[in-house]
């Protein structure tokens, strides 16, 4: 947080260019001020006025030094966090999980926190051989990134979640204590997303005896106990068919055990302990078929009980733009030992708990690194000066941040609530309007708080001006580390196209709940006077959308894939727009809480019913679409 060299003025009889007008323009900039602004102006002119006694032997070394913006406490500085547990937990449970969230945010602001930045300056390494020339695969993890691991058990970052102590509350403990944790945690989110889902399908299958341990240990709180979890899934075809991508076959044993051999191209984690992975059972003569039908699921461990590897080897670590602090690699499966735990060619389906559970923690990341960036940038207003006046008085400055804002408002009341869903279809407690509500918001919420977090982070890094590029500052940290979940677990197409496949898997039935759900809260909240513009911009969207839907039910499949993104951000806009209105329409709402639901229904809430009217959608864009893109390229011809 350090820039510009301040200088001596007077040289050989005159000023040195631009210091009078320095000085000068300090002069004009203190009319005019309110007396603590102006106070600031004079001591800023005095400092210059010290500069020019600054011998030239100093002149070059010494610093004009910016205020680094300090944050405190996560939980007791973030507002709407507080304002919304108040609102929705019973009152025992929300004095149990305030003591702990407090003790926690002061955990994490004077320990984790400086552990996550040392996770981010000593990255994994990969030593494939010892000094002996045997082959080793060792991957050397730093002491901080360890220490990660014992915190997350201590804390029961996943115990949390299968505790249930709280009952259907208890999923919402464990997720803002994920959302509180995530930016301190020097890319631990990552290996504990896929533990949780990993938990998740064990339990699932009811915890199989074979796989008690293994759960015992995933869901610990002990510290020497706790396993983490790969997920290992991609392989060299790489991306989200993995119909078609998966080429990893099992071989089954005469113990009934399996022998696991193929290549995994994309491992996060490789550093866990156990991992969950697909692949094709062989059949007697060693033939295996293609299709989604035909992969199993697995679970093995990493190692042996001597710390050997379980017939693995590591190729390399990745080389990525970001989460660097965690170990992504290619490994080799030669014959690893592996227990089948699905049934045979029903592995897509054991695994999508694993996938809803990294995709809803993915989304807690992404709201996490916005409020992250925010504070940041709300903390650094308040400090640096510029144009004579602090950056929050800049009133553009502040409707920038502010705008940023509201988008994670919408983004963090969006997870909260699929998080209550979730705990009430943990716990039994859900209807079937729940589940349906849940399966559909679910890939919503990932794709665009995922496009959220890159432009907002994006956005804040800006407002810091040059200093947000410098790497010192950890912001260029945060931001490449955000640009990760719009890809991670989906990206925004293929989770687009997963929406479609919830409305024909349900036969429609998800969107009458979705438009129930949203139609009952704007109910509720049609009686409060400051909210009425708010409520008929919604209600026009859901008008508009239910235009769409009915237009597009007579079209053939292209006008829906074609609109499948923008339909996609419509039930997002809408959904976060109605949860803003509802906690505006609470007694005790803020003015900000209004304000945060009247901005964000302002903006263009049904986009998918705009694009149809422009005929963004008909099957001839499909070849203008082409048409665009290969322009001027060798593989434009006269088929396009």
């Amino acid at each position: 947080w350090r820039s510009s060299a301040t200088c001596k003025p007077w040289q050989s009889g005159r000023f040195l260019p631009g210091v009078w007008e320095r000085c000068q323009a300090l002069s004009r900039k203190g009319v005019d001020r309110t007396a603590g602004q102006g106070q600031q102006v004079v001591m800023q002119q005095e400092q210059v006025l010290e500069d020019l006694e600054i011998p030239l032997a100093r002149r070059e070394a010494e610093t004009l030094f910016q205020e680094q913006p300090e944050t405190g406490n996560p939980y007791l500085e973030d507002a709407l966090l507080q304002s919304y547990l108040k609102t929705h937990l019973p009152p025992k449970v929300l004095e149990e999980v305030n003591q702990d969230l407090e003790r926690f945010g002061n955990r994490l602001l004077t320990k984790i926190k400086h552990l996550g930045w040392e996770c981010e300056l000593n990255p994994p390494v990969f030593r494939q051989y010892d000094a002996w020339g045997r082959r080793v695969d060792h991957i050397v993890t730093c002491s901080a990134w360890r220490r990660m691991k014992e915190i997350a058990a201590e804390e029961g970052l996943i115990a949390e979640a299968y505790e249930r102590r709280y009952s259907n509350w208890s999923r919402l403990h464990q997720a803002v204590k994920l959302y509180l944790f995530s930016s301190s945690s020097g890319g631990f989110s990552c290996p504990l997303a896929m533990t949780d889902g990993a938990a998740k399908v064990i339990e699932s299958l009811g915890i199989p005896g074979s796989l008690k341990n293994a759960f015992d240990h995933l869901t610990s709180r002990d510290p020497k106990k706790f396993w983490t979890s790969g997920q290992w899934m991609t392989e060299r075809r790489g991306g989200s068919d993995v119909a078609n991508g998966t080429e990893t076959v099992a071989r089954k044993q005469p113990d009934g055990t399996y022998r696991l051999y193929g290549f995994k191209w994309f491992t996060s984690a490789a550093d866990s302990d156990v991992a969950l992975t697909l692949a094709r059972v062989a059949d007697a003569e060693g033939q295996v078929k293609q299709g989604f039908s035909n992969l199993s699921l697995f679970f093995l461990k990493v190692r042996d009980e001597e710390g050997k590897l379980n017939s693995i080897q590591v190729q390399r670590l990745k080389d990525k733009l970001g989460t660097r602090q965690m170990a992504t690699a290619e490994l080799w499966l030669d014959g690893a030992k592996a227990q089948l735990i699905s049934a045979e060619g029903r592995g897509v389906a054991s695994i999508s708990n694993m996938l809803n559970i990294t995709r809803i923690h993915n989304v807690i990341s992404a709201v996490a690194s916005m409020r992250r960036m925010i504070s940041l940038s709300r903390e650094y207003a308040r400090r640096r000066v510029a144009f004579g006046k602090l950056l929050k008085d800049h009133p553009l400055h502040m409707q920038t941040i502010a705008r940023m804002e509201v988008q994670t408002r919408g983004a963090f009341l969006l997870v909260m609530d699929i998080v209550r869903l979730l705990g009430l279809v943990e716990t039994n407690m859900a209807s079937e309007q729940d589940q349906l509500l849940l399966r559909l918001l679910t890939p919503v919420a990932k794709l665009y708080t995922g496009k959220q977090a890159s432009a907002v982070v994006v956005e804040a890094m800006e407002s810091f001006g040059g200093q947000g590029y410098m790497e010192d500052t950890g912001l260029p940290v945060i931001v490449r580390d955000t640009l990760v979940l719009s890809i991670w677990e989906g990206t925004t197409n293929i989770l687009s196209l997963d929406v479609l496949r919830s409305l024909t898997k349900s036969q429609g039935q998800v969107m009458a709940v979705f438009f129930s759900t949203v139609q009952k809260k704007l109910e509720l909240a049609s009686s409060t006077a400051k909210l009425e513009p708010a409520v008929k911009q919604m209600r026009d969207a859901v008008s508009g959308l239910a235009q769409f839907m009915q237009a597009a039910g007579s079209r053939g499949a292209v006008t829906m894939e074609l609109a499948a993104r923008d339909f996609s951000y419509t039930l997002a806009r809408i959904y976060a727009g109605t949860l803003l209105i509802e906690h505006a329409a609470r007694p005790d709402a803020s003015a900000t809480d209004i304000s945060a639901a009247q901005r964000w229904c302002s903006q263009e809430l049904c986009p998918v019913a705009r694009a149809l009217e422009n005929s963004s959608y008909e099957a001839e864009e499909v070849l203008m679409d082409s048409a665009l893109v290969y322009e001027g390229s060798p593989a434009c011809g006269s088929r396009l």
